[in-house]
């Protein structure tokens, strides 16, 4: 018969860990993304967020994208994808659109962060971000060229 390693919790150990750390976990998040929803949806029917909107829309057509979808890539190039989705799902994006967003925000998210990261292990991070800005902004591009000749 195997005897059990000492060195690994008994499994009731682990689950309430485990469910403690996704609590936690969970409870950061919600603080998080939930207020940033409601200021969105409660904004969406407001001038401001049109005409901010609007200020945005040339740069967001690009990629196939309405003005307003501005709010989420500042949202998640500034802070992180989970802001960036709660930006996002009040907005009424297509699943296309949402799908553009993903993939630009995918490669540049949490620029704030992880360029100063990226600075403190001796690379240039400034140079990184702005690499990754350029990278992102050049997918989307794509893709919105794709999506135009197939779909049309």
């Amino acid at each position: 018969m195997a005897t059990l390693d000492p060195a690994i919790p008994a499994l009731r150990t682990r689950l309430t860990t485990g469910l403690r750390s996704g609590l936690q976990t969970s409870w950061k998040l919600i603080r998080f993304v939930f207020p940033l929803y409601v200021l969105v949806d409660l904004l969406k029917g407001t001038a401001a967020i049109d005409f901010l909107g609007n200020l945005f829309a040339p740069l967001m057509s690009l990629f196939g994208l309405p003005g307003k979808a501005a709010f989420a890539f500042i949202a998640g190039f500034l802070l992180n994808l989970y802001a960036a989705i709660a930006v996002m799902a009040p907005l009424d994006l297509t699943p296309w659109q949402v799908t553009q967003c993903g993939l630009m925000m995918g490669i540049a998210h949490n620029l704030l962060l992880e360029g100063g990261v990226l600075g403190s292990t001796g690379t240039r991070g400034g140079v990184l971000t702005l690499c990754r800005l350029l990278i992102a902004f050049a997918a989307g591009a794509l893709l919105q060229g794709l999506h135009r000749l197939l779909v049309g």
